[in-house]
């Protein structure tokens, strides 16, 4: 009875080794690595104060995720006088530092969302945020929010990966 069945298990044995073969050299053109990709809470300290229950940034990676960022004077919780085009340049201003703090530039950012407390001010927070840019443009989702932190009429947050 096994001699009937010795040359199907050959036969199987050999599909099996055959499919291990295939399946090794169909991954071995990926790189593959066992190592964890660190991940670095970051407060530099320059934009927002350092005790806040947030940080102010995390990068994995080259990937750098900056939390939402107001048009505060740096080092307070104060937001600059004169409404939204004076808080927009201020915000833009402050995520152009926090980037820099952290080794990267505006030029690096591949994402913002913008949440504004009056949506009908996007035209204003618009011609500011174009300011920062050179006509490459992240992208970019909008929307309105009812009440953001310390009153601000605009916040943005962006993820920006170095070496693009």
């Amino acid at each position: 009875m096994i001699r009937g069945r010795l040359p199907l298990l050959l036969a199987f044995a050999i599909v099996q080794v055959a499919c291990v073969g295939v399946s090794s050299s169909a991954t071995s053109g990926r790189a593959t690595s066992d190592a964890v990709t660190p991940t670095e809470f970051l407060n530099s300290g320059r934009v927002l104060p350092t005790d806040l229950p947030f940080s102010e940034a995390v990068r994995v990676g080259d990937t750098l995720y900056l939390s939402g960022q107001i048009g505060i004077v740096p080092g307070t919780l104060q937001l600059v006088p004169g409404g939204i085009e004076a808080e927009a340049r201020q915000t833009m201003i402050n995520i152009r530092t926090t980037l820099e703090a952290h080794g990267y530039s505006l030029r690096d950012v591949v994402k913002c969302t913008v949440m504004l407390a009056d949506i009908a001010e996007w035209a204003t927070f618009n011609a500011v945020y174009a300011t920062f840019f050179d006509g490459r443009y992240p992208a970019r989702s909008a929307l309105g929010a009812n009440g953001l932190a310390l009153g601000a009429r605009v916040e943005v947050e962006c993820i920006a990966v170095r070496g693009r």
